[in-house]
């Protein structure tokens, strides 16, 4: 049996005994040490030699890209092995909710749920707390004065107030909910144990009254969210215990994947479940980067590890980079553990394991240090602007020259995601897309939205000729002579639009009032009178289409019309994300039915400019694999997992990397509330002292999220030298005009005065 499987390496080997004797093994892996081979390799030699029937390994990791990645793994080494007649039985790979599911349709009257009990989209659900929180906030008005900052003038507060408030209301609603199902509270356990409703407990006022409407709504659409989904089925093991053992029979061994993102939910059903033993925990706690807007807590495997009964192993070598980025990655965590600027960063942002290169002769090899590789820290104070022309141009001269390698441009955020986007579209560099929507979902939304917003106010000159605009750019024109002529042509017939005083008299000519007939272009151009009843035949059509069909079927409509004239392949790909557009709007219409054009052109403005996640459409929804000759422009957090040969890291400046320090502002605060207040941080201690019947005072839970904000952007910054396989350049800028110039951050600087100290002494 085990010739037939691949060989471990000598430090994967060490959880070999675990086949024989089972039990609690934990295990801490560096980035590109082979942890999901490891985890394979071991669930297939359970299935292969352990597993009976009606029994499986039950594989639990976080992403859904993940679980197909798992699956086709296992089966390759069941394959290999000529006995295994089955290749897809004994197992089982499930994201949490995945499991949560599958335990609740085991017995779901149990929890007083039909047996087509359904789940809620993640977006309705959101749109439905977005309704709520802006209904509170417009009838709540005493909340927003308690907490904004007083020294603000009247009008800006009611700018705030109206434009802002809402969203922060939101995401402090939805921090309190989530905590609150982690925790296993209902409204009522809130409400019941709430020591107070007013002065700093108004926090949990507003967010229980929008906790019971939301459950209302959910319970009034017959579904459950996916915290919910979590939580029931914790529920359903703790008041069955003929479930449970049921459950604990069919999986005896179970393997879980990214540990460090463990929940307290996933870790109540974990150890329900194998509390008899046979329990693999495999993660990186110096990649745990999701604690700050998910309810995972890197505690749980920290704390596992260095628990009695465990079995602790390391798995500290790596193939992946080479030995100059192995090097920076390690600094990084030295720095952090012996010299950060505030003591309690050292103490808790870091476990202290270094990574090592793999052996000689064991696979894979690192990379070797080539001299031609560039690894460096650029130094020089950029602007945002600048630092977007920069890395482009430095792509553009290396990719000609290295067709077989991947690249990479990683970014804190979705917004710089979309800057370089753009950049590479200009630049003519192919590219794919981490980001919340891809470059071609954002243009397809903002197209069809300028048309929509059109369509609500057909008699609007302006709007007709941004129409337009849109129309004629997303034809492909293969067959014009002349690029200069056709944008020219473009221009008059916009121009001739937007001042056209009577509409009505171009699209519904009448013999006495006719437009096109007395209208005379700056160039007498047939060209151009032939595009304006062209367009005129197209936008009668839609404007027919809009007053007869409900929005799904208006926008594949447009759509049809607008990539006609594409070639083949582009029509098929943007026809695709018209009709992914059309279902979401549909969805948006009937959750909404006060909903106007005005309003879904607004949805798709939320896509187009990178605000909303198209879910079920991206890369990462699917799994994806860098591609040589193609860059990819991800967040970091997207980028975790994957590896590229050079990674571009920008915009390390304390804004995106703080180190606690006097100058450091924060994203989570916001800027408008008093005393620098984080409200979700301190809802989350408020819903945590009810659960604990404990004292809370405000404040201390915001400096703590500051400080677990700056610890866990040092994992992320970790995660991102990781990627790097051979080379690596990192940037930092100034930040926007209309803040305080951003620094950079510092560990920019500690890594940088390392790698020159170190090429220096190179060079002596």
């Amino acid at each position: 049996m085990t010739n037939s499987f691949t060989t471990l390496r000598t430090d994967q080997a060490p959880i070999l005994p675990f086949l024989e004797t089972g039990g609690y093994l934990g295990i801490s892996a560096v980035p590109g040490s082979g942890k999901t081979h490891v985890l394979s390799y071991l669930a297939a030699r359970l299935v292969r030699e352990k597993i009976h029937d009606d029994e499986e390994v039950l594989i639990v990791t976080f992403a859904n890209s993940a679980v197909d990645n798992f699956a086709r793994r296992i089966r390759e080494f069941l394959q290999r092995d000529r006995q295994a007649l089955l290749p897809d039985i004994g197992y089982r790979v499930r994201t949490l909710h995945g499991l949560a599911h599958d335990i609740l349709r085991e017995r779901p009257a149990l929890l007083g749920l039909p047996e087509d009990f359904d789940i809620v989209d993640e977006r309705i659900a959101d749109g439905l707390l977005g309704d709520l929180t802006l209904n509170w906030a417009k009838a709540n008005p005493q909340i927003f004065e308690y907490f904004v900052n007083t020294t603000l003038d009247e009008s800006r507060r009611k700018f705030l107030q109206r434009e802002r408030w809402p969203e922060l209301v939101k995401a402090v609603a939805r921090s309190f909910i989530r905590r609150a199902k982690d925790l296993q509270l209902t409204p009522a356990a809130v409400r019941g144990g709430a020591p107070a409703f007013d002065g700093a407990w108004s926090i949990t006022a507003m967010c229980l009254e929008i906790y019971e409407q939301y459950e209302r709504g959910l319970r009034y659409r017959g579904g459950l969210d996916f915290d919910d989904l979590i939580r029931l089925a914790l529920t359903g093991l703790q008041t069955d215990p003929h479930l449970l053992d049921r459950l604990r029979a069919r999986w005896p061994y179970i393997l879980e994947d990214e540990a460090q993102d463990s929940s307290e939910l996933q870790e109540k059903i974990l150890r329900l479940l194998t509390e008899r033993g046979n329990w693999v925990r495999v993660g990186d706690p110096n990649q745990s980067i999701n604690t700050t807007f998910t309810t995972s807590q890197i505690k749980f495997l920290r704390d596992f590890l260095e628990e009695p009964g465990v079995v602790s192993i390391e798995m500290d070598r790596s193939g992946r980079s080479s030995t100059r980025i192995i090097d920076l990655a390690n600094h990084l965590i030295e720095w952090t553990v012996n010299e950060h600027p505030t003591p309690a960063i050292r103490r808790n942002a870091f476990r202290p394991q270094t990574i090592k290169p793999v052996l000689p002769g064991e696979l894979p090899p690192n990379p070797i240090d080539d001299p031609n590789d560039v690894v460096r820290l650029y130094h020089e104070a950029l602007s945002p602007e600048r630092e977007v022309e920069l890395i482009v141009k430095s792509i553009a001269r290396w990719l000609p020259d290295h067709p077989d390698r991947t690249c990479v441009i990683l970014v804190p955020d979705n917004y710089r995601g979309a800057k370089f986007a753009g950049a590479l579209d200009a630049a003519g560099i192919p590219h794919d897309e981490l980001l919340r929507s891809s470059s071609d979902t954002r243009a397809a939304a903002k197209a069809l939205g300028h048309v929509l917003r059109y369509l609500a106010a057909p008699l609007n000159a302006p709007l007709l000729a941004q129409a337009y605009r849109t129309v004629s750019l997303r034809f492909e024109d293969a067959d014009a002579e002349n690029d200069d002529q056709l944008d020219a042509l473009r221009q008059q017939v916009s121009t001739g639009l937007k001042r056209c005083p009577q509409v009505e008299a171009y699209l519904w000519p009448r013999p006495d009032l006719d437009w096109l007939a007395d209208y005379t272009p700056a160039r007498d151009d047939q060209a151009v009178r032939a595009e304006l009843i062209h367009f005129r035949t197209i936008i009668t059509h839609w404007l027919e289409a809009a007053s007869q069909l409900p929005i799904d079927q208006l926008i594949l409509t447009v759509a049809q019309d607008m990539y006609q004239g594409a070639d083949l392949d582009r029509a098929a790909r943007d026809l695709a994300l018209a009709h992914k557009l059309a279902v979401v709007l549909r969805q948006i219409a009937d959750e909404h039915p006060a909903y106007r054009l005005p309003d879904l052109a607004g949805e798709l403005d939320r896509v187009a400019n990178n605000q909303q996640r198209f879910i079920g459409f991206g890369e990462d929804d699917l799994g994806y694999e860098p591609r040589p000759g193609i860059v990819t422009v991800a967040t970091m957090h997207k980028a975790k997992g994957l590896e590229w040969d050079r990674v571009y890291l920008a915009g390390v400046n304390n804004y995106d990397f703080p180190s606690a320090e006097a100058h450091d502002t924060y994203r989570g605060e916001t800027w408008y509330i008093r005393d620098g207040l984080n409200l979700e941080a301190e809802a989350v201690a408020q819903v945590e002292a009810i659960d604990k019947h404990a004292d809370y005072v405000i404040g201390p839970a915001t400096l703590k999220a500051r400080l677990d904000y700056v610890e866990e952007r040092l994992r992320l910054l970790y995660v991102g030298i990781t990627r790097a396989k051979r080379e690596l350049i990192m940037t930092w800028n100034t930040g926007r005009l209309d803040n305080s110039p951003s620094q950079p951050a510092a560990p920019f600087l500690a890594l940088y005065t390392y790698f020159e100290k170190r090429a220096n002494e190179a060079t002596e």
